[in-house]
Formats: structure tokens, sequence, C-alpha cells
């Protein structure tokens, strides 16, 4: 029996017919389960979605990662994987980072926009291309799996490795992704990196100043947990101090 596949879009300010459009993309190079997480959307969006097989809504922005946790505890799918709302990623690429788990190849797939084999049709500014690649650099350089991109808006994962994953998984926003790679590296998970066709949507809402702070910010905190779960007898104090908050994305807050 294949394995069953479910799709989660986390969109904010999205335009409805983008959504509309890559949801039938993907609904026919994929199949499966297509879920939106909406946050902040007006009534008049939500009239004009069609195509996804779910919707949930927030009234306000939770955040890229808290959107995509709860959807993925929405599915009950086999194989879980996200895709950005801007269809950034084409459908046809988000398709190679779900087959890549579906032929049980990897545990984790990611897709790559600076993979030696990417295709990008329409490249970011020279600024937001500068940052990323010194971002990823110093990731690769503290985390303890090297990855050429570790923001791409396509992943996907069996729900076996959602299950362990879960628990150690604090970051809300666009650092989810981050966490989701360093704590699969960190349990030994199969991790593999997919080149994907990649073009920049030039209406991002995202502030790349403001998001090189957080994102620096949350490398710094994720590389302690890595460091926690290894182990390492100070990060280990400090993280036992720190577990008696838990996981704001495990519902405790």
């Amino acid at each position: 029996m294949p394995a069953s596949v479910g799709i989660v879009i986390p969109a904010y300010r999205a335009d409805p017919e983008t959504v509309n459009n890559f949801t039938t993309l993907l609904h026919e190079t994929i199949g499966g389960t297509v879920h939106v997480e909406f946050d902040a959307p007006t009534q008049e969006t939500l009239d004009r979605l069609s195509e996804p097989d779910s919707i949930n809504t927030c009234s306000g922005r939770r955040g890229k990662g808290r959107a995509i946790t709860e959807g993925f505890e929405f599915l009950s799918t086999d194989i879980l994987a996200f895709a950005d709302a801007d269809a950034a990623t084409p459908a046809a690429s988000v398709a190679d980072v779900v087959e890549s788990v579906r032929s049980r190849q990897t545990d984790l797939a990611i897709g790559s926009r600076r993979h030696p084999d990417a295709n990008i049709e329409a490249h970011q500014t020279h600024l937001r291309r500068s940052m990323g690649d010194v971002f990823a650099w110093t990731a690769r350089h503290l985390l303890p799996t090297s990855a050429y991109d570790y923001q791409c808006g396509a992943k996907g994962l069996t729900a076996e490795a959602w299950q362990q994953l879960r628990p150690h998984l604090y970051e809300s926003g666009f650092a989810w992704d981050l966490e989701l790679i360093a704590m699969a590296g960190a349990k030994g998970l199969r991790i593999e990196e997919i080149p994907v066709t990649w073009r920049d949507d030039p209406e991002s809402t995202v502030d790349p100043f403001s998001a090189a702070v957080n994102m620096a910010s949350a490398l710094v905190s994720i590389r302690h947990r890595v460091k926690a779960m290894d182990g390492h007898p100070i990060h280990t104090t400090l993280d036992r101090v720190q577990r008696s908050s838990p996981s704001p994305l495990l519902g405790d807050d």
C-alpha cells in the first residue's frame, strides 16, 4: 500500500489564487492531502480559497514554525511535508522532496536552493543572497548537520521521524526549519538534501535585518540544545533548568 502524504502550506498575507493554483499542482504531482494553516486571513481571502482539502486559521500571526507544527499535528499521514505559500519552490520540486521520503531513502528530505544542482530561475537581491550565504556557512560550522541550505521552504519527513523530533522543537518562527534539521542530525536520522528549482518572491514579508538578528539568536539557542542532547555537562545543566518551561510548540504554554 503506497504511503499516504500530507502537505502543509503555512500562509500569511498570501494571495488566495496563488495558494489555489499551487494546491492544484501539488495534487497533480504528488496527490495526498493539502492542508493550509492561514494566519490572520481576511474573510474575502477565505472565501476565495477553493482548492485545499482543509484549512485552519488563526486570527493573529503565530509564526511559520508554530503553523507547520499545528498542521502536522492535524494530519495523520505516513509522510508529512510542507511548502511555502508563495510557491517559490514549485510543485515539481516539492514532489522530488516527498519522493525521497516515500522511497524510504531518507527520514528527512530538505529542499535546497544552494545545492550545486539547484536551478534558480529568479535570484534574491545581492544583500539577501550574501546574508543567506553567511548564515548557512555559520550554521554548517555550529550544528551537527552540514547542509548547503537550511531555510528553503520545502521539506518532508516520515511520521516516525516527526514523533522523534517534535518534543525538541522550540522555535515558532522562521528558525523552525533550522531547528528541525539540527535535531534530526543530533538524533542520527537519515537526511538528504534535494536540489530544487526556485524563484525568489519579491513580495516577501520578511525583513532581512530583523530576520538576521532573530536567526542568529535562534542559532545560539539551537546549538545549546543540541549540545545538551549530546550530554555536554554545562549545556545539560542549563537545559535542565530551562526544561522547567516546556516547549510552546507542545501546547503547554
